[in-house]
């Protein structure tokens, strides 16, 4: 079975499943994209691994594996997205240790979390992104004017899965703030360890550079 790579698009908060957020993949060398529901603390460490100037004040749990197979000399070398069963992914992460390779089953949101922290690729095969993945059509007007903003395009995903939809009350709120009050509240977050809170500002920080 053919391997396809994909990489993180965007996450976004569902407001139909009570702490769930959608993390959506897309598919490098194409438009199709496999959207995921995994749980808050999940998405929490999957954002502050996207958003690398958010340091948390302790290592979180997969910190702090990183830091033991670093220590342990351990190497994840690639996730993949192997099976799909009732709506659930199931993943495996391929380490390497001492030029010996081994295959550790994992829950994909994990799976993904250390892939960010080893800058190891992530697949799938195509079977599944032919199950499960979305494939939306633009004209090229309208693929040239949403290239470039993520928020329209991960809301257009999670409205065509019927999962999730996407949470814009906050980040409106977060349009209306100086800088001054942005960074005081990025403080805030990252001191109270809401990093998915924290990733938001910082984007809407990011805007404003």
């Amino acid at each position: 079975m053919s391997l396809v790579r994909l990489k993180i698009k965007g996450i976004s908060y569902s407001q139909t499943q009570n702490g769930a957020y959608a993390l959506i993949l897309n598919e490098v060398d194409g438009d199709r994209k496999l959207p995921i529901v995994i749980g808050a603390f999940e998405a929490q460490s999957i954002a502050i691994a996207l958003e690398k100037e958010i340091k948390p004040p302790r290592p979180l749990t997969h910190d702090l594996f990183k830091n033991f197979a670093d220590r342990y000399a351990i190497v994840i070398k690639q996730v993949i997205i192997h099976k799909l069963v009732d709506g659930v992914f199931y993943s495996s992460i391929i380490c390497e240790r001492d030029k010996v390779e081994e295959i550790i089953d994992a829950r994909t949101s994990d799976a993904i979390a250390l892939a960010l922290r080893f800058d190891a690729p992530i697949f799938t095969y195509k079977t599944i992104l032919d199950k499960a993945g979305i494939f939306l059509k633009f004209s090229s007007k309208e693929k040239e004017d949403e290239e470039g903003d993520d928020s329209i395009e991960v809301d257009e995903i999670l409205q065509e899965s019927e999962t999730v939809e996407i949470e814009s009350g906050m980040s409106d709120a977060y349009r209306e703030m100086t800088l001054d009050e942005l960074h005081k509240e990025l403080d805030k977050a990252v001191a109270n360890e809401d990093y998915e809170k924290a990733a938001k500002i910082r984007d809407e920080i990011s805007k404003r550079n």
